[in-house]
């Protein structure tokens, strides 16, 4: 299964645009900073990922704004150009930032 969860802060929000359906979307970026545990050591893991959202959820991302934190759900897939990796951000919980 294709599932990615994550918490993560807001980096960048773009323009909202729409699809040919015309469903709002929302190009935004993530950044995430954690520490894991590794072959039973503590490593420390940084990253950031583009990320889409479509339909409803645009509003809520929109409002938590750069810098808001949440927990993010849903699935990886390779960008349009076939560069790299976008996570399609299908549901958040803010309450859950922590």
């Amino acid at each position: 299964m294709n599932q990615l969860i994550l918490t993560a802060q807001v980096q960048e929000v773009g323009l909202i645009r729409y699809t040919p359906a015309g469903m709002p979307a929302l190009d935004f970026s993530l950044k995430a900073d954690s520490e894991v545990q590794e072959a039973g050591r503590p490593r420390k893991v940084s990253l950031e990922i583009r990320a889409v959202v479509i339909g409803e959820i645009v509003k809520r991302i929109q409002t938590l704004g750069i810098g808001g934190q949440a927990r993010f759900s849903g699935f990886l897939s390779a960008q349009r150009n076939g560069c790299g990796t976008l996570f399609h951000v299908t549901a958040l919980d803010e309450a859950r930032s922590a």
